[in-house]
């Protein structure tokens, strides 16, 4: 059962035309009413029932077709053995990941030795 007022066609036209003329005039809704003699509440009303008409009314979009993408996964290999801690006669402790490299390793180790710190 429809409940409040049965359509008026002439009327929401008559609206419709109004709205368009707001758009094209660059006038904000206050001047384009003023100058329209318009209530801005009926202004703001009318525009507010025909864009809910006019979604009530168009055909839903149909949505765009989804697409997969291939995905690689890479597994980075975590290390099977803990890094080495190495503590030096002063105390200071290096810490070695798996994997080091042994020429760059002497390479720190010969720094440290000649650091007087």
């Amino acid at each position: 059962m429809p409940q409040g007022k049965p359509r008026d066609p002439h009327k929401e036209r008559h609206w419709r035309q109004l709205i368009e003329q707001w758009q094209r005039s660059g006038l904000t809704v206050g001047a384009f009413c003023q100058c329209h003699r318009l209530a801005v509440s009926s202004f703001y009303a009318w525009r507010r029932t025909i864009v809910q008409r006019d979604r009530l009314t168009l055909p839903s979009p149909t949505p765009e077709p989804v697409t997969f993408l291939p995905v690689h996964v890479r597994h980075d290999e975590a290390p099977t053995q803990p890094p080495l801690d190495l503590v030096l006669a002063d105390g200071r402790c290096l810490r070695i990941p798996h994997g080091f490299d042994p020429a760059h390793l002497r390479r720190v180790l010969r720094a440290l030795e000649d650091s007087p710190c």
